[in-house]
Order: C-alpha cells, then sequence, then structure tokens
C-alpha cells in the first residue's frame, strides 16, 4: 500500500483506505471493469462503500491521469476503466468487453504511426501529442464467410 500512497502523492490526491482498495481492485486487473464490476469486486473487503463512491474516485483518478476511461463504442453502455496508463492499443468487442492486444501487437500498431503525420497534427492543430490511444473495433467473424485470407 505504500506504493499505492506514493503514486497518490505524485498525482496530488488525497489518500483514503477506499481509494486505495478501489486503486488497488483496479490494478490488479486487465478486464477493463466498469464502475459497477469494481464496486461488486471491492465492496465484500469495505461493506460501507457506495457506488457513488466507485464513481467519484475513477472520475478523480481520470482527471489526474491515473487511470484511463474508455467510453463504449456504441455510445450506449458504461464506461471502463484500466490503470495501465502506457501507450498500448485496445480491442473493443460488441459484447462491450475492452482487451488489452498482445504487446508485440500493440508495439507494430504504435510504431507505424508516422511521426510526421504527429508532427502535422501538431502543426495543424496548434497542440503537442502528449500520447497515443488506439482502440480497435472488433466484430465475430461469421462462420461459412471466408475466415481468414490465404
Amino acid at each position: 500500500m505504500a506504493a499505492i500512497r506514493e503514486l497518490f502523492e505524485r498525482h496530488g490526491l488525497r489518500c483514503t483506505r477506499q481509494r486505495e482498495q478501489i486503486y488497488e481492485a483496479l490494478a490488479c486487473t486487465t478486464s477493463h471493469p466498469t464502475a459497477d464490476e469494481l464496486y461488486q469486486a471491492v465492496r465484500a473487503s469495505e461493506p460501507g462503500l457506495s457506488l457513488a463512491t466507485i464513481y467519484n474516485t475513477l472520475d478523480a483518478f481520470a482527471e489526474c491521469g491515473l487511470v484511463r476511461r474508455f467510453s463504449c463504442p456504441s455510445g450506449s453502455g458504461p464506461s471502463r476503466y484500466d490503470a495501465d496508463v502506457t501507450e498500448h492499443v485496445h480491442m473493443a468487442l460488441r459484447d462491450g468487453r475492452l482487451l488489452d492486444l498482445p504487446q508485440d501487437l500493440s508495439g507494430q500498431l504504435l510504431a507505424n504511426i508516422p511521426p510526421s503525420a504527429l508532427k502535422e497534427l501538431e502543426r495543424r492543430l496548434g497542440v503537442k501529442v502528449a500520447g497515443i490511444s488506439i482502440q480497435v473495433l472488433a466484430e465475430p467473424i461469421q462462420s461459412g464467410s471466408g475466415g481468414a485470407a490465404s
């Protein structure tokens, strides 16, 4: 828990037992849980915890850059959260799940973004690119549709 307290301090967050438990539960999973899923995971060890506290805590974490929030690609589902804030690629599935791409594939996709395109983006929009977030939208392959190319 000392590492979490130090992390909160670096991000300017007040450290509470509930925040520590919420962050630890999020950091220990790669399932990119929703607020409700995180609530279900944490409430057994923290019975007084409310769903509102989960939402408020996740908002605070996302605002200071401690976690990333991903909106549902369809626009009608709950947001998902990731404590891994390193640049990596996600795959969004139709059922709402969000998966990390394998590191090698994620690295290939990110490495193939031309630096010249990023510079041009900065120039045209008058911004500084601070990071890249790629989300691949996936649909199931229908059987009999030919599958993968030979």
